[in-house]
């Protein structure tokens, strides 16, 4: 994938409104290999599809809070998360067979310091490390391939 095809997906309202829009907040869990960045990806509970760990929002809980603890929740990382939003990716998310809203995640980045092989949804998911060209390629969405295409810690810095 070459980010100059990247394009802005349109969010697909269907019969919602615009104030039926949900904020998820996504990790983007990463761990440095030979001072080259890797991106960790997990599948979906329902598809399989290769995504980043996401959630709702919770009450008390700063946006990078919550894209950490779902980052525990859904793949046991145990790290670090950056305060900076690094982007955000819209995406239609299904809450059943026949329904579904439109979705905004905010991505924050997360350092791995450990992944825990006893998580609160390791039975439901599998997980990997890639190269950000690789998972890139994995995940369906256009704008989320964009941000880890782009991404790099150092950027974390500034």
């Amino acid at each position: 994938m070459n980010v100059r095809e990247t394009k802005q997906v349109p969010i697909a309202l269907m019969d919602a409104h615009k104030s039926d829009v949900r904020t998820q907040f996504a990790a983007l869990c990463f761990r440095m290999v030979k001072e080259k960045p890797e991106i960790l990806l997990i599948t979906s509970r329902r598809s399989g599809r290769w995504i980043i760990p996401k959630g709702w929002p919770i009450d008390g809980e700063t946006p990078a809070q919550v894209a950490l603890t779902e980052a525990w929740e859904e793949a046991g990382v145990r790290g670090k998360v950056h305060e900076r939003c690094l982007g955000l990716y819209s995406y239609h998310k299904m809450l059943g067979p026949e329904r579904g809203v439109p979705c905004v995640a905010m991505v924050y980045a997360v350092r791995v310091k450990s992944l825990v092989a006893s998580f609160p949804e390791a039975s439901q998911r599998k997980r990997k490390w890639l190269r950000p060209k690789k998972a890139a390629a994995l995940v369906s969405e256009p704008e989320l391939a964009h941000i880890i295409l782009n991404f790099h810690p150092r950027l974390l810095k500034h």
